[in-house]
């Protein structure tokens, strides 16, 4: 990692850059994937999988004896993290329930507004080396309590063909009424197109690679919701002297691990602790096993220096990071003033890891800037609000000049006369 000492402003834009892809390319590949799953349905995922995972299927569906018997093979340890990781992620995502507020606007208007559950949602999971059985938890359990009927949950097969135990064992703990071995793109194809064995669902959630993230834009043009165009994973850790250089360095790690593409960043008000992060970096990196990850992560983050602690914030909420770990005396403080960040960590010991797994925050969040104009997953992200209102003849009388008044100012007389004509039904009622 590179210490940067003092930037100016003009030199920001550069330190906050993101890893960038070629996207010609992709979008070619993504559309050519959907063509052949639309044409072929079923037959199509089969031959993208022997394709991409080097798996030859019988069938796309993972059968209920596989996922019922998941369990048996995991520890007993892991078992009973999940548990406490779905208590707790099931607490933080049942208070965020809304309940009825009835307002009566004017007199005999009354407007109020309920929840509805999206009816099926799909929920892709990446696989490979760090199969993200957690994003089950995180994805199915704010589905399951918002009441989706049809919880859809697509992972790439592994080389014998199987899906991981934990990803099933965490599907069955949140209902998941179907479950199928189809990774990549084509899962999000499948499930946006629907085949003859898959379903066409109403939004689809989950992270992955980025033809994963290519195929979710895509499949917005075919009227599909997504939760959002997530891309690889970052961190920002803003620290003071309070701060522990070796957890700094740990919670730079954490995130660099998860792939080459991955963007740390360090902020700090001297070049002493820049030093000491950057040394504990060094020195943590030798026994990490994905270490060859980590480093070509780390070639592209920062430790930046800045003794102004105003102009740090403005670097963060300018950088708008999906991870915010606020390791300094004065956290609450300085939170308050951070308009832009996908999940904010408060002192020295709130690793970032907490939020990925069991403290109960969602850690479906948004990565490349996005933290500017949207939030993380939450209870919401599963319905939609719908609004109701019901008005009184007394209600009607009330409001009936203002609405006759705007409509045919707008030149929309059959408003008007919607509500002239009940006017006229009044006045005979009286």
């Amino acid at each position: 990692m590179e210490i940067i000492i003092e930037p100016i402003r003009e030199a920001w834009s550069k330190i906050l850059k993101r890893p960038e892809i070629e996207k010609l390319e992709l979008e070619e590949k993504v559309r050519s994937i959907f063509q052949l799953v639309g044409e072929e349905g079923d037959q199509g995922l089969l031959e993208l999988t022997r394709k991409f995972d080097g798996v030859d299927l019988s069938g796309l569906q993972v059968a209920d004896d596989m996922i019922t018997q998941a369990g048996a093979l995991l520890s007993e340890e892991l078992k009973n993290a999940i548990q406490v990781a779905y208590r707790n992620i099931s607490l933080f995502h049942e208070a965020q329930k809304s309940s009825e507020q009835r307002i009566e606007t004017s007199k005999g208007t009354v407007c109020w507004q309920e929840f509805r559950a999206l009816e099926r949602v799909g929920i892709y999971i990446p696989g490979g080396e760090a199969p993200l059985f957690s994003t089950v938890l995180m994805l199915g359990i704010p589905a399951k309590i918002a009441g989706c009927k049809e919880i859809v949950v697509c992972t790439p097969p592994s080389a014998n063909g199987s899906v991981d135990p934990a990803i099933l064992y965490c599907a069955q703990l949140i209902g998941a009424t179907s479950i199928y071995a189809v990774g990549g793109a084509q899962a999000i194809a499948a499930m946006t197109l629907g085949t003859e064995s898959m379903v066409k669902v109403d939004k689809i959630f989950g992270p992955g690679n980025q033809f994963v993230t290519e195929a979710k834009r895509f499949s917005q043009y075919l009227g599909t919701a997504i939760d959002m165009l997530a891309g690889p994973s970052e961190v920002c850790v803003y620290a003071d002297e309070s701060c522990s250089p070796t957890f700094v360095a740990a919670d730079l790690l954490s995130q660099a691990e998860h792939g080459e593409d991955s963007h740390v960043l360090a902020i700090v008000p001297s070049i002493e602790l820049a030093r000491k992060v950057k040394s504990e970096v060094n020195l943590q990196l030798q026994d990490l096993p994905r270490q060859e990850v980590a480093q070509k992560s780390l070639a592209s983050g920062s430790i930046v220096v800045l003794s102004d602690q105003e102009l740090a914030i403005e670097l963060i909420n300018q950088y708008a990071p999906e991870h915010l770990i606020l390791a300094t005396a004065n956290s609450y403080e300085m939170s308050a003033k951070i308009i832009n960040a996908g999940s904010i960590f408060l002192g020295n010991f709130t690793p970032e890891s907490a939020g990925d797994y069991a403290s109960g925050t969602n850690h479906t969040l948004p990565t490349g800037g996005q933290a500017k104009i949207t939030g993380g997953v939450n209870l919401m992200s599963f319905g939609k609000m719908v609004t109701f209102q019901e008005i009184s003849e007394i209600g009607l009388k009330e409001l009936s000049s203002t609405i006759r008044t705007m409509a045919e100012a707008e030149g929309l007389h059959a408003h008007a006369y919607a509500v002239k004509i009940r006017e006229s039904k009044i006045k005979q009622l009286i």
